[in-house]
């Protein structure tokens, strides 16, 4: 009898763990895919790596489901996921000797602007385009960012000034100031 009881408490503690990776799952999922959006530019290569983060989490839940920040836990599994699926394809890329020209009329259009800015980072090293889009979009601090990619502050502030900096030039000086 005891061991119907010890059994069915395994069950509910076993039920509770995936409602809470569930509910943490449906909270984060809309930010983790953005920014591998950002990272990768395809909304499909996206989503993949999203469902990667969370694969590898799940594998791991039990023991990370008490760490104190897992917003930070899954932006670190999902930038490793970004750059071991840029380490598989960098044999397929075509690589240009020559930046293409740079649009010179302002843009005003939303979409067009978007687009504008994802070709713009997609110019800079993937650890580059990583500090900018986890310094700038999602707003983390420099530190958090460090932690994040397993690097320095100051490693973090230098490649965050030239990749403004590479950003500005590809972009134009009548784009709007980043």
């Amino acid at each position: 009898m005891a061991g119907v009881r010890w059994g069915a408490a395994r069950r509910r503690e076993q039920t509770a763990r995936q409602a809470e990776f569930t509910a943490f799952v449906e909270t984060t999922a809309p930010r983790l895919r953005r920014t591998a959006y950002l990272m990768c530019r395809d909304w499909h290569l996206a989503q993949d790596l999203t469902q990667t983060t969370f694969a590898k989490m799940y594998a791991n839940w039990g023991r990370i489901r008490h760490t104190t920040n897992l917003d930070a836990y899954s932006r670190r599994v999902l930038m490793n996921a970004v750059f071991d699926q840029a380490k598989r394809r960098s044999a397929a890329e075509i690589v240009l000797a020559e930046l293409p020209e740079a649009s010179p009329q302002r843009l005003d259009d939303t979409a067009e602007l978007h687009v504008t800015l994802l070709r713009a980072l997609a110019t800079l090293p993937l650890r580059d385009q990583a500090i900018v889009v986890l310094r700038h979009w999602e707003d983390q601090s420099v530190e958090a960012v460090a932690s994040t990619l397993g690097v320095s502050v100051s490693v973090v502030k230098t490649q965050n000034a030239r990749s403004l900096t590479r950003l500005r030039t590809v972009l134009g000086q009548d784009f709007v100031r980043i």
